[in-house]
């Protein structure tokens, strides 16, 4: 199933000019799937999406009108690329780097699409179950 999903990650980045590459992780920061990164730099593209998820749920519960915490896009723009960040599936997320000149609609409207025609596949198990007792 990995190279399934290595390959979609591929499309998407050659679908989009101007896209870089892509990375599916789970909400916890673990690289998962990736294209066009190496593992050092998949590693570190995971924890800084995780830890910009992580933020964006705390800012929805505290400032959202119903104290949502469900971060469906974020999008960090910088001098020459743009990092975006979607939520993929249940526990899991999509981080995607671009050029500047990459057009955002296509290139987000290309990532929920992704999502959506493999949810199942996209979806990040709970590592553990917590029972009443504290145990695991």
């Amino acid at each position: 199933m990995a190279d399934d999903l290595n390959w979609l990650l591929r499309r998407l980045v050659e679908a989009v000019p101007d896209t870089h590459s892509a990375l599916l992780l789970s909400v916890d920061g673990i690289p998962k799937y990736w294209y066009g990164l190496d593992i050092d730099n998949a590693d570190r593209l995971a924890a800084l999406a995780s830890s910009m998820c992580s933020l964006a749920n705390q800012v929805g519960k505290k400032f959202s009108a119903d104290g949502s915490d469900g971060v469906r896009q974020v999008i960090t723009e910088l001098n020459e690329i743009i990092l975006f960040v979607t939520a993929a599936s249940a526990g899991s997320v999509l981080a995607v780097l671009a050029a500047r000149e990459v057009d955002a609609g296509i290139l987000s409207y290309e990532m929920q699409r992704l999502c959506t025609q493999v949810p199942a596949v996209l979806v990040t198990p709970t590592r553990y179950a917590h029972q009443g007792n504290g145990t695991r």
